[in-house]
């Protein structure tokens, strides 16, 4: 196919090749390619008039250029997502500013930089988790300072109890036990540190509640078929999801676990595939033949790609699939099995329940599900009707 013919006059008008470059290294098709170096004819066009140069383009200017697009009646690329592989070219190569970080750190942001860094470097949670409880922290130094300038030695329990019973009362059950998890964290971390004399970890109030108390929602087995079957496999599209949906439903992953797969886990010879777990563990699990055919099936459809990451995104750029993709993947597949819309995790639930209900141990489950507790497999054995039946006693005076 020839190559597109985009005249482009300005400050962009050498950085035409390296970006059509770009653009088909990350899968865009020739028509998308040239309708984004319209575009950039148009920024590199209004950069001129204004006599401003690559190395000058701010935020504002952006800002300022999408809403003339928007008052001369343009109907497509009018945000920042639209002009967003155009800035992400320039910027990886150098031509525009990085956006800058705004002022110094302050002390509050030096604590809790170093807070994050003992997570993970001598806990090791991973960086998501200490985000997580990272800003925790940052929302305990909000709330109990009265200035930019605050003095973690004041706390004290009254403190504590203050911060937790206001943000619970905005927060769910989930949300709050959260919390009061970083919480403790944050606080045992300033102990250890000397920046508090007391270990106020005691004075963060507990959650009333009782393990096991709730049931595992899942799906019946029917409906299970009805959404893995719901994909057309005469797509690579179809394809790509029918494989994923496997894995949730017959190896009973994790849509975090599916999304962290690479080309580098599946094992063909020895027909096991490696399942990258919860705290940087790598689980050794056989791969079934439904599932490696479904595998095959895709990996032999699929673009080629600089990632080795399993499952990539269905259009450009053909990035690897996150968690929220796999989430949108299994809501997509409810809406066409016609089963109430259920996330990822379900299958993983339906999984652990329709094995016991066909005769496995709970020790069977807690090895397929890859628990590291058998307590928190000890919940699946109370949707296992049959047998809690044989338990039941009889109710006095044979009154049904």
């Amino acid at each position: 196919m020839a190559v597109p013919i985009v005249r482009i006059t300005g400050p962009l008008t050498e950085s035409v090749a390296g970006l059509r470059s770009d653009l088909l290294r990350q899968g865009y098709t020739e028509l998308s390619c040239r309708n984004l170096l319209r575009l950039a004819s148009h920024l590199s066009r209004w950069l001129e008039a204004k006599g401003l140069g690559l190395r000058e383009l701010s935020d504002e200017h952006v800002d300022a250029f999408l809403r003339l697009r928007r008052t001369e009646g343009y109907t497509g690329f009018l945000s920042r997502r639209g002009l967003g592989p155009i800035l992400r070219h320039l910027t990886e190569a150098g031509l525009v500013p990085v956006p800058a970080t705004a002022v110094d750190p302050t002390p509050a942001d030096k604590l809790l930089a170093a807070y994050q860094g003992f997570l993970i470097r001598d806990r090791g949670l991973t960086a998501p988790v200490a985000r997580s409880y990272s800003a925790v922290a940052r929302q305990l130094l909000v709330e109990t300072s009265n200035s930019c300038e605050f003095d973690v030695s004041s706390l004290d329990g009254t403190t504590v109890k203050q911060f937790v019973l206001k943000t619970s009362r905005v927060a769910s059950l989930n949300q709050t036990r959260n919390t009061l998890t970083g919480l403790r964290s944050f606080l045992r971390f300033l102990h250890v540190r000397g920046d508090i004399t007391m270990d106020l970890t005691g004075a963060v109030p507990k959650i009333a509640g009782w393990r096991l108390a709730s049931l595992p929602k899942y799906l019946a087995p029917e409906q299970v078929s009805a959404i893995v079957d719901s994909c057309d496999r005469r797509s690579t599209i179809g394809r790509r999801d029918y494989a994923i949906l496997l894995l949730l439903a017959r190896m009973a992953l994790r849509a975090k676990e599916v999304a962290s797969l690479s080309l580098d886990d599946v094992d063909w010879k020895e027909g096991v595939v490696l399942i990258p777990g919860k705290g940087g563990r790598k689980d050794c699990m056989p791969l079934s033949n439904e599932v490696g055919a479904a595998l095959a099936s895709y990996l032999g459809q699929r673009r080629r790609t600089p990632w080795r990451s399993l499952f990539q995104r269905s259009r450009a750029p053909y990035t690897p699939l996150n968690r929220s993709g796999i989430t949108s993947i299994m809501y997509r597949a409810c809406a066409r099995a016609d089963v109430p819309l259920a996330g990822a995790h379900r299958l993983r639930h339906s999984a652990g329940t329709t094995m016991l209900r066909r005769g496995a141990t709970l020790d069977e489950v807690a090895q397929a599900l890859r628990h590291k507790s058998h307590a928190t497999t000890a919940i699946y054995a109370k949707v296992d009707h049959c047998r809690l039946r044989e338990l039941a006693q009889p109710w006095p005076g044979g009154a049904a």
